[in-house]
């Protein structure tokens, strides 16, 4: 996917045509081809256009998003055309009504998220020798919680689920505990300058949870992208629970994503692409400055591409699963609509 990026004082876009014009200060800077444009990222409070230019881009499928200027979190977002198959959403929130389903997903869910947190650890055990007794440690607290969620619910028998599956306060107990553990390895590996001492936001108050925070934002962006393309309905998750103004299913996606975006994010970091001096402290938050702001997209751009194949994958065989389902309470599309 390609991510256009505003995020310049004074910056206006016009549409021209099948094109995106942009000026600096009322000179023109060049222009972008909307058909080269998957994501458009506005950053801050200073870019002007107008509602021609966002229907535009929804009219190409391109999602717009806007960033809050001081925090790494999104503030609105602005979809392109939706997939027209109901038959996906309708048995999508029959599923989510069927607590079963939902627990037998939730297991599969945390227990890979726990798998890859543990394959991240290995990757910075070789990586960081010197940090061995904190990542040890994590890998063995780990260890414990896959073999409680690997004797979880019997062993399914033909065209049967498993039995007797954990009950979600379980899953999100488990999961916690995990994540304290694995974050505690985390710690021992980040360079001391940054003042990572575990994960904290609302805002983040180091360069590292900035990173974490502004990266599970994209990759949650990703996430609702790939749920819309599908048919899927974001909103509806079966793990993350529906609940008012959250996309829970795109929550529920990208969980076994984060550790590969964690390692990522040390790297960015242990490779000096971002230094402390591209972030600022004000009044307790860390901020990303615009110099670090315009290194982080391009590196996301190149680093997002797998997560971004993997997100649309699960939603399409998600929405393959559903539609036969979905398909009964369909009206009879040669039905005449008496209200046209």
């Amino acid at each position: 996917m390609s991510t256009l990026v505003l995020d310049r004082a004074q910056l206006e876009v016009k549409s021209e045509g099948d094109t995106l014009a942009l000026y600096e200060a009322g000179v023109r800077r060049g222009t972008v081809p909307i058909k080269l444009i998957d994501r458009c990222v506005i950053h801050g409070a200073q870019t002007r256009l107008d509602s021609g230019v966002l229907m535009k881009l929804a009219e190409a499928g391109v999602t717009t998003v806007l960033m809050s200027p001081r925090q790494p979190r999104r503030v609105a977002l602005v979809l392109g055309s939706q997939h027209n198959d109901a038959a996906v959403r309708l048995a999508q929130a029959q599923r989510v009504m069927d607590e079963a389903a939902c627990r037998q997903w939730a297991l599969a869910l945390v227990r890979s998220k726990i798998t890859r947190q543990r394959r991240t650890l290995r990757t910075l055990q070789a990586a960081r020798p010197d940090a061995r007794k904190p990542l040890f440690d994590a890998l063995q607290s780990l260890d414990g919680i896959l073999n409680t969620l690997r004797s979880e619910g019997a062993a399914p028998t033909q065209n049967q689920p498993p039995q007797n599956l954990p009950n979600l306060p379980t899953l999100l107990g488990l999961e916690g505990a995990a994540a304290r553990a694995y974050f505690g390895g985390l710690a021992g590996v980040f360079a001391p300058a940054l003042q990572f001492t575990g994960r904290n936001r609302r805002p983040p108050r180091d360069p590292v949870n900035v990173c974490l925070s502004l990266s599970y934002t994209m990759v949650h962006l990703q996430a609702v992208q790939a749920c819309v393309a599908a048919g899927l309905d974001p909103m509806l998750g079966f793990y993350h629970r529906p609940s008012f103004g959250r996309e829970s299913l795109a929550s529920d996606l990208i969980e076994p994503l984060r550790a590969a975006i964690d390692l990522w994010v040390w790297e960015l970091l242990r490779s000096r692409t971002l230094r402390e001096d591209h972030f600022s402290i004000d009044k307790g938050a860390c901020l990303l400055g615009k110099a670090g702001r315009s290194i982080y997209y391009a590196a996301w751009e190149q680093a997002s591409a797998p997560w971004w194949r993997y997100l649309r994958a699960q939603c399409q065989a998600l929405a393959r699963s559903l539609r036969q389902q979905g398909l009964v309470w369909l009206a009879n599309p040669d039905d005449e609509d008496e209200l046209c």
